[in-house]
């Protein structure tokens, strides 16, 4: 039986009646019995999970190094670095290479929740209706909230890449644009974390989209449209009128879709 990420089972000594395993699984000196490496995973995922929302571990903080947690937690190293991996894919730890460097409390919160959520819709844990109806409720939001704002980069970009997309015939190369623009959109916002979680959806329903996209029977027809849609977004926020962008992205994301769950109705 292998735990991964460390050795083999391997019987070394009796203790107690039973067998302690080694490699992880065994102990660190003579008469100190340690952690089982799975219930050592949880001790090390708990600490560092407490730690961060207790705040003895802040932004940018380094944890201590893998020995020297494991000794401080009395489990294998193998534990420790396994939480760390978990950490890491939930977005909430970096691990860089080289003399100083080590693992670093640094979110990375959008990417890994945009997974996250597109995991769960894969595997239809959550319905996809229901992620159109929150799309449109969190970008009418964003969308309001940058044409109060308008932040000079973010918007600039946006600009750029409508553009972009006037003339991009490919619906991979459309769709990866697209996901952008509606990320430059709503940053020019001043709500963070609203345009966290906009960002967050939209990057979760890239691939669907995208495999809509190839099934709809007049793509360059739907692109056209597309890009008339993000053009009266794009004039809304410009013209600082959030009630008219709200409307806007919530027409967009509907009319969206229409056209992914019935491929044969995609707006004229």
């Amino acid at each position: 039986m292998r735990w991964r990420g460390v050795k083999a089972f391997r019987p070394r000594r009796k203790w107690g009646g039973g067998q302690v395993a080694g490699g992880g699984l065994g102990h660190h000196e003579e008469g100190m019995s340690v952690q089982t490496d799975r219930g050592g995973f949880e001790v090390a995922l708990q600490h560092i999970r407490s730690g961060i929302l207790d705040g003895t571990y802040r932004r940018d903080d380094r944890l201590p190094p893998e020995r020297e947690l494991a000794a401080q937690l009395d489990i294998g190293r193998g534990a420790v670095r396994e939480a760390i991996r978990v950490l890491q894919a939930q977005g909430v730890l970096v691990s860089m290479t080289g003399p100083g460097n080590g693992t670093i409390v640094q979110p990375a919160h959008i990417e890994a929740l945009g997974q996250v959520l597109e995991l769960h819709l894969a595997l239809a844990s959550i319905n996809f209706t229901d992620v159109s109806e929150t799309r449109a409720a969190l970008e009418r939001a964003a969308m309001a909230s940058a044409a109060r704002v308008r932040a000079a980069a973010p918007l600039a970009q946006a600009v750029s890449l409508q553009e972009r997309m006037r003339s991009e015939l490919s619906p991979e190369a459309f769709n990866a644009l697209d996901t952008q623009f509606h990320v430059a959109l709503a940053r020019s916002g001043d709500n963070q974390f609203l345009s966290d979680l906009a960002v967050a959806i939209r990057r979760a329903v890239h691939s669907p989209i995208l495999d809509a996209e190839h099934a709809l029977p007049d793509w360059p027809n739907f692109q056209a449209i597309l890009v008339a849609e993000h053009q009266q977004m794009l004039d809304a926020v410009i013209a600082g009128d959030p009630e008219a962008a709200a409307v806007a992205v919530e027409r967009h994301v509907r009319n969206s879709y229409r056209a992914l769950l019935h491929p044969g109705r995609a707006p004229a």
